[in-house]
């Protein structure tokens, strides 16, 4: 039976959460929980520039959590007639930025759409790992 697309977010954020170190998780969360606000408030590839600057493994991690989960869920898209959004493998701040830059108004707005509704199962399953290692 095929996952519906909420349960492959859940499944890829587990997996991403399951493997942040046990000393950044509690900055993970932290960051998680505040991403969606900055998302909101800034806009997303203001966020992700956000992260990158910031340069801490929470923010790294967190950054290329998204930008993975970009390329698995929107890799291959147009972005213009030569160009098209980096798929996982390929995806990472400088590709994802690059596909933004030059996406159509409506692929920026499910890029943003599909960056949020990752962070409610990042911000959930962080929360829990923070819970059970105290």
């Amino acid at each position: 039976m095929r996952q519906t697309l909420d349960q492959q977010r859940a499944q890829y954020a587990w997996e991403q959460v399951s493997q942040v170190a046990p000393n950044l998780i509690k900055d993970y969360t932290r960051e998680a929980k505040g991403a969606p606000a900055l998302i909101m408030g800034s806009g997303l590839m203001q966020t992700l520039a956000f992260f990158q600057a910031k340069g801490k493994n929470q923010h790294l991690a967190l950054l290329s959590h998204l930008c993975r989960w970009l390329g698995r869920t929107l890799g291959g898209t147009a972005v213009t007639d030569r160009e098209r959004f980096p798929p996982e493998a390929a995806a990472n701040f400088a590709t994802v930025m690059a596909a933004l830059h030059t996406a159509p108004s409506s692929l920026y707005l499910r890029a943003t759409d599909e960056a949020l509704a990752l962070l409610r199962w990042i911000r959930q399953f962080a929360d829990a790992r923070k819970s059970m290692e105290g």
